[in-house]
């Protein structure tokens, strides 16, 4: 069992992740403003290699400006264990007390372990994207500080050699996984990979309807015009809202402890689900 406790994390209910270059710090603002519950500002991916050290320096300058209830929202990607950057990423991370680390090409225990004894305060978020990382899903769900898991669908498909349909009916398999490892750990529901697509509003709604069908709690974002789509797809509708506050009630009542629901036992993954389904609405 990891040491987070999800249900004191605003990152547990957060929807929509929007990434951001680090080294865009012109966009760190609109991207907070955006209506994304969480902003990733990237160290990774969307950083040449030659830029990574300015995009450290910006972030560092730009923290000051940030509100408290912003740094909540905030999720730092690192560059991946192992690389000649992942060190400096975690020094910052430790410098500024990020609210939460995603990690990306989680492949172990010991990475996810090592990174919470540099950052004992911030919540960790593994983002499983190579067929080692698969392998490893249960071991990483449960290491120290893993508030949930995040899917790297675009690298994952490298790693294996897979070529996907538009659907990426291979994945579902990964998909089902995280969604498993996640519950059996008892963390928050996983975030699903991005849509690479970012003006189709229609494949943005199927990929994210598929992800909450699956058992997802969010989606990652590439770009603004993709939040609104995915937030208005994980919306909980009326019957949702109407058993989530009976999940409540009904554990309210027992105080926490052991309690059935329509012949179904309530236990800590089905009492945060209801109150993220009720926090995305504004009821809770």
């Amino acid at each position: 069992m990891n040491a987070t406790n999800p249900t004191e994390h605003p990152i547990a209910y957060a929807s929509t992740f929007l990434f951001v270059p680090g080294n865009r710090p012109e966009r760190f603002i609109k991207a907070l403003n955006s209506g994304a519950h969480a902003v990733i500002l990237d160290l990774e991916d969307a950083v040449a290699e030659e830029d990574k050290e300015f995009a450290r320096k910006a972030i560092r300058q730009a923290w000051p400006s940030f509100s408290k209830e912003q740094r909540l929202r905030i999720v730092i990607r690192s560059n991946a264990p192992g690389t000649r950057f992942y060190g400096e990423d975690l020094m910052l991370a430790e410098e500024l007390t990020v609210a939460c680390l995603l990690i990306p090409k989680s492949e172990s225990i010991d990475q996810i372990n090592g990174a919470a004894e540099v950052l004992p305060s911030s919540a960790i978020i593994p983002m499983i994207e190579t067929a080692r990382g698969l392998q490893q899903l249960d071991a990483i769900a449960n290491a120290q500080q893993v508030i949930r898991l995040a899917l790297g669908n675009i690298d994952l498909q490298a790693d294996l050699g897979m070529v996907c349909d538009a659907q990426e009916t291979e994945l579902q398999v990964a998909r089902f996984g995280l969604v498993l490892a996640s519950r059996l750990a008892e963390i928050a529901p996983p975030i699903d990979g991005v849509t690479t697509a970012t003006d189709d509003i229609d494949r943005i709604t199927a990929d994210a309807l598929r992800a909450k069908r699956l058992g997802f709690g969010a989606k990652l974002c590439i770009h603004p015009t993709q939040v609104p789509i995915v937030y208005k797809a994980f919306m909980p509708n009326e019957d949702e809202l109407h058993w989530a506050g009976q999940v409540i009630a009904a554990d309210q009542a027992s105080k926490g402890g052991v309690v059935k629901l329509n012949g179904r036992m309530i236990d800590r993954p089905v009492v945060l689900l209801a109150k993220r389904l009720l926090a995305l609405a504004g009821k809770h």
